[in-house]
């Protein structure tokens, strides 16, 4: 049986004004929203705008009815969500892998460091041509893609956390006998998690920003195939019908990175 708490008068008052805050804000949006698309509409349905350029949200709603009823909805939305997991996942683990590495071994670090700079740097579209001819015109391509795009920045990030947890700290575990491994254990990894879920949240929208430029230079399915399948053939509805689809799948991700970092800072005490 949970005990009841018994809050101040005041800390009542303070939890009553943060949820009328919240709602306000979610209505807010929302509203904001509904406003933009009602207007959307009836601007379309005016014809101030036109709707072969500008198409309409019933017309992407009627595209994407289109789309489930012929069974391809889902058939592209699995192809580029598996190739945005797919890459995520992989750039996520293997990125903090090598940011482990690379704070293990400083020299190490000072040999890479310029590498990175420049892999950092460089557009990764510029090396798509190469990408194909390696892997293929297929999904491993556009996987590869996807990593490249993501696991320079997991890394970058990564490592500069784990730099920045107090030397103090380290200095006063090795005092106490402890090894760099109990060190990375018990004190790097532990005190960088919050840097960690920021860095999911970077990934995510980097992660689909590599599937769809990936999509977008060679491919035979997912969302970023239609986008240029629909650019190619002049309709704007299933252009937008798919970005609409890219944006909820993205949001939803974002929003599990988002769960993610509560359930982190609840068990830290945040």
């Amino acid at each position: 049986m949970k005990q009841q708490i018994n809050y101040s008068k005041e800390h009542r008052k303070f939890l009553a004004r943060h949820k009328r805050k919240t709602a306000l804000i979610l209505c807010s949006q929302f509203g904001i929203l509904i406003l933009i698309l009602g207007l959307w509409e009836l601007l379309a349905y005016l014809g101030v705008i036109n709707t072969l350029i500008m198409s309409s949200p019933s017309r992407i709603i009627a595209t994407i009815g289109t789309l489930y009823s012929s069974g391809d909805l889902f058939y592209h939305i699995g192809i580029t969500l598996y190739e945005t997991v797919l890459g995520f996942v992989i750039s996520t683990v293997v990125g903090c892998l090598i940011a482990i590495i690379l704070w293990w071994s400083d020299t190490l670090r000072k040999i890479l460091d310029p590498y990175i700079v420049v892999l950092n740097s460089l557009p990764k579209i510029a090396l798509g041509p190469i990408i194909i001819i390696w892997f293929g015109a297929g999904m491993q391509s556009i996987i590869v893609i996807c990593i490249l795009i993501t696991i320079i920045i997991t890394i970058i990030s990564m490592l500069n956390a784990f730099r920045e947890v107090d030397q103090e700290k380290i200095l006063l575990m090795r005092s106490m006998g402890a090894n760099k491994l109990q060190i990375l254990l018990k004190l790097i990894l532990p005190a960088t998690l919050p840097q960690f879920v920021s860095v999911l949240k970077i990934s995510v929208g980097m992660s689909w920003v590599g599937s769809i430029i990936g999509e977008y230079l060679v491919s035979s399915a997912g969302l970023g195939y239609l986008i240029v399948y629909g650019s190619q053939v002049f309709q704007l509805d299933l252009v937008m019908a798919s970005t609409l689809i890219l944006c909820v799948l993205a949001c939803v991700m974002y929003l599990l990175v988002a769960l993610l970092e509560k359930i982190v800072n609840k068990k830290r005490g945040i």
